[in-house]
Formats: C-alpha cells, structure tokens, sequence
C-alpha cells in the first residue's frame, strides 16, 4: 500500500482553519489581565451564552480551567468527589492536591447511570474525623469511557443530591459540544445542571489554543485571580480567541467525527484479534481491546509504521480519535492498514 499519513492519536493535533488564521491575523487586541481585550471580552460573553452561564473566562488549556475550578469551589483540605477515570483524576498531574490541597475521593462508575447512587453511597456523614465535601467533579464526555455521554437525566439527579448536601458541581466539558452534537440538544440541557463547566476550543472545534470556564459573575471574579496566580494572564490574547470565535462556529461539523468514529469501529469490529462494540461507540473516540497474537503496543507501533498514529491506552487497549483532519478515505486507509497486519 502506499503510505500516507492519518494521526488519529487525539483530537487535540487539529490544525486552525484559514477563516480561524485570517482572524488571528486582523484580530483587535488589548491587555486582557487589565480587562482590556475586545476580542477576549467577545468571547467569553459569547461562550458564557452559550452554555446559559452568567460568565467566562478564557484560559489556555482545559487542564488549567479544571484546576482553577477546583481551587475556586473548595478551600484546603477539602474533599472532592470524582470518576476513579476521571481526566482531572488521572491526567493533570496531583494538580487539585498540588495547587488546591484538597483531598479527591475517586468512585468508580460514578460517570454511568448508577451515578446517583453510588454518589450518595460516597458521601460521609458529619464527623470529626472526616474532611469537609465540598465538591462533586463531573465529566462530559468521558474520555477514558470512550467517549461516552453522561446523559442530562443522570446528571440531573446528581446535581440535586450534591444541593441537598450542599456541595458544588464543576462539569470536565473538554467535549461537552460532542455530548449535544450526538444527542441532537442543545448544550445547555446538559450544562443547567452544574455550578461551573470548563470546554475547549482546541479539540473537536480545531482551535489552535485555548478553553473556557464558565460559571457565575461571582465565582469567575474569583476564578480570574487564580488564573492570574498560574500563570494565566495572557495579555494581548485577543489573537488567541480570534480563533474561538471562529471555533464557536463549526459546533455543527463534530457529527462528521462522530461518523467517521462509527466507520471506524464497524470496520475494525471485523478484524480478527480485536473486541470492540461498535453499539458503544457514541461520539469521537474509538478504543479497542486487543486479543490474541499481538500487544496493545505492538500493535500501535505496526499501524504507525504504515503512517496511521493511535495511542495505547492500557496494556490491552488502543484509542483511536476522529476529528477534523481525518476524512472519510482516511478511515479506509486505516482499516486497510490494520486488516493487512491482522488477516
């Protein structure tokens, strides 16, 4: 076969549009840490509308607005509940324990339909020897499930167990537009039940940098000082959101990926020495178990070979991530390069 190239690693290696680099071009720009920004105030109104909050703040990378959420909902020694998968759990290094000082209290399944329960069963009676709850972190989609959606009924009821213990709700919206795009509604079903929701522009949306955390005035007037704190004051970043607002605009275009991801998973369902049910497959990652004569990495390292890029995900496991770099024929390359090593 002739080699050509199909990075299907992550989402996040999306390149900016012409529209997004003709705007970050001619953007208006001003110092944003003194509120003087045009184009970084458009969007974040833009973006606090969009998801029926009162306020935004434009920050750049989900991990960093995760992090500020966490530090603005709780104080130290604190405890927060979370998916034992969760991405702030597994994949932004201690942060809430290096930054916050808070404790997290992983339970697993809290990302499925048992949610509710399992959440009151994780809740701690009032005690002296235990931490004050002040905080349940969610995640939309969930990344380490496949990208799978924690549907607006479930998170509704978690929403009303956590206010009836009077506890926060922070919503992981890296993909939060994938969950409504695949559903068919609109963001705000999903996002009026939590007290704040981080998203990214620079995933599915193709932005080049960039997410944001949205909450109301009160809590993103605190939020902004500890992004300050981080490091997060961008000043002229107005170049930066250009390309969000433009990002803002392309929502619509994720249920290409979502496709894509199905064809994927119809196709590689079929090779031997690979387990996956297409059925689950529900937005934009795709991951795979891999049985029989070759590892998880080996596997990764053959296909890479061929030019296709994926990542192990566990010993057994691989992902795949559709976005807006990889078309149709790509995913034929793909599975035309993953049958000539498995058949």
């Amino acid at each position: 076969m002739t080699i050509r190239t199909v990075d299907l690693r992550s989402d996040t290696i999306t390149l900016p549009t012409d529209e997004m680099r003709a705007a970050m071009a001619k953007a208006v720009v001003g110092d944003d840490v003194y509120g003087e920004d045009p184009t970084v105030n458009q969007l974040e109104q833009e973006a606090a509308a969009l998801v029926g909050k009162e306020a935004a703040l434009f920050v750049p990378s989900g991990t960093m607005g995760n992090q500020i959420a966490v530090l603005t909902h709780t104080g130290r020694g604190d405890e927060v509940i979370l998916d034992s998968e969760a991405h702030i759990y597994y994949y932004e290094v201690g942060g809430p324990a290096m930054l916050a000082g808070v404790q997290l209290q992983p339970v697993n399944g809290l990302l499925s339909d048992k949610g509710p329960e399992l959440l009151k069963a994780a809740l701690r009676s009032e005690d002296i020897h235990f931490p004050h709850t002040s905080l349940v972190c969610l995640e939309n989609t969930f990344n380490r499930g496949g990208g799978t959606i924690l549907p607006p009924n479930i998170m509704s009821e978690i929403y009303a167990i956590a206010k009836q213990r009077g506890l926060q709700v922070h919503v992981d919206g890296a993909r939060i537009f994938n969950a409504a795009v695949s559903l068919g509604i609109d963001v705000r079903e999903f996002t009026q039940y939590c007290d704040s929701v981080m998203f990214c522009l620079s995933k599915g949306l193709a932005a080049p940098v960039g997410s944001l955390l949205a909450g109301s005035k009160d809590f993103i007037t605190r939020a902004r000082k500890y992004r300050k704190a981080l490091g997060g004051g961008m000043r002229q970043a107005g170049i930066l959101a250009a390309a969000g607002l433009v990002a803002l605009k392309s929502i619509d275009r994720l249920a290409e990926d979502h496709a894509n991801a199905k064809r994927l998973a119809a196709g590689l369902a079929e090779l031997p020495g690979l387990h996956i049910d297409p059925a689950r497959v529900q937005t934009n990652i795709v991951i795979v178990e891999v049985k029989g004569r070759l590892t998880a990495a080996e596997l990764v390292n053959q296909l890479a070979e061929r030019g296709v890029k994926c990542s192990t995900f566990g010993p057994n496991l691989i992902r795949l991530v559709t976005h807006k770099d990889v078309a149709a024929e790509d995913i034929e390359y793909a599975l035309a390069a993953a049958k000539e090593i498995l058949c």
